[in-house]
């Protein structure tokens, strides 16, 4: 089945059509000693907007020869002002033909573009398995650049040899190729860190000097490390970063804080001990929502955060990506508008026996 072209772009289309109509209709109307001829040309130049330079040539050719037909009709064909407006006809064309073809070159530097953003999407933000042990996963990015594919934000979830489900979410200070670059660094280390290390500290210990290494200045990066194995408990490493809501079967939540706060991945001092892993009951039916401040930090029009605790029973939904989409609606419709920082959320749930 063909592809139905948007209203909008179809009512561009036909634009340059209903233009030169209803300069006909008015010039038929008003008699040769109105000069409405010229206004003619605004069908080419309206034609540039949608399509390419053979429609746009195609319009102003169109409009060459209503052009004469007018001055055929109105007898005047003769006359010094119909040849103006003819020649006004083929400028305005021409400069048509100019802007299309500008236009699709950009059209298709712009694709280019976004092709190799979703190369680099894929790369970066790999997709994460739907079921992971006893885990059904389900991950949300919403960028705050309109367009964007990638941002600062991160997550990974890794199954390490021993069954061990480890997870990383967190945020890039700053914004741009910087944050992106930075991303990718915490994303590697953690990937090869979640594999190897026989603890979750271990792997906090291996990001914290991967970042200290590359990172200058006060560059930093916030996150939080997540564990999960067979123990109905789930272990959890916070640098800075917002605590994870914890969701029962019945709908109470919690947000399990560390048991003392730590600095950042990057901000870490010589001689100052890490964050402290510590644990929470996660049994079959719970969920652990692990999130960026962009989610908790996302502002109504009267300035009131997104009251995540309160929107919990959304997750309540039996395919998790559901669940995870429904609340990210209900973030967005909170937003009113373009959010102003990326969030990313990440959606755990223990499957039941």
């Amino acid at each position: 089945m063909a592809e139905e072209k948007p209203p909008r772009l179809t009512a561009l289309a036909a634009l340059p059509f209903v233009v030169m109509a209803i300069v006909t209709t008015i010039d038929v109307s008003a008699g040769p000693g109105v000069g409405y001829l010229p206004l003619v040309a605004l069908g080419p130049a309206f034609a540039g907007l949608v399509g390419g330079w053979r429609r746009t040539a195609a319009v102003g050719a169109f409009a060459l020869v209503l052009c004469a037909a007018l001055g055929i009709y109105n007898e005047t064909y003769s006359q010094r002002r119909v040849y103006t407006a003819m020649a006004s006809v083929a400028g305005v064309t021409v400069a048509g033909l100019a802007a299309a073809v500008m236009r699709q070159r950009r059209e298709a530097e712009l694709a280019s573009v976004r092709t190799i953003a979703e190369v680099a999407q894929r790369v970066l933000l790999r997709p994460v398995p739907r079921s992971a042990g006893p885990l059904r996963v389900a991950v949300s990015y919403t960028s705050a650049v309109a367009e964007a594919r990638i941002g600062g934000d991160l997550y990974e979830v890794v199954v390490s040899p021993r069954g061990v489900v480890r997870v990383i979410v967190g945020d890039v200070q700053g914004k741009g190729l910087e944050a992106v670059e930075t991303a990718a660094l915490v994303l590697g280390a953690f990937r090869e860190a979640a594999h190897e290390e026989p603890d979750l500290t271990s792997v906090g210990d291996r990001l914290e000097r991967a970042v200290r290494r590359e990172l200058h200045g006060e560059k930093f990066v916030t996150a939080i490390l997540a564990e999960v194995t067979d123990a109905h408990t789930i272990t959890l490493l916070n640098y800075g970063h917002p605590a994870p809501m914890i969701v029962r079967p019945d709908g109470a939540t919690a947000f399990p804080e560390p048991p003392r706060y730590a600095l950042p991945l990057g901000l870490g001092l010589h001689g100052v001990k890490g964050p402290q892993p510590y644990e929470t009951g996660f049994a079959p039916g719970d969920q652990a929502l692990l999130y960026t401040d962009g989610v908790t930090e996302t502002r109504d029009r009267t300035g009131a955060f997104y009251p995540l605790g309160d929107h919990a029973f959304l997750l309540k939904e039996r395919d998790p990506q559901a669940a995870l989409d429904a609340l990210r609606a209900d973030l967005v419709a909170h937003a009113d508008g373009p959010l102003h920082d990326d969030a990313a959320m990440l959606l755990l749930r223990y499957q039941r026996p």
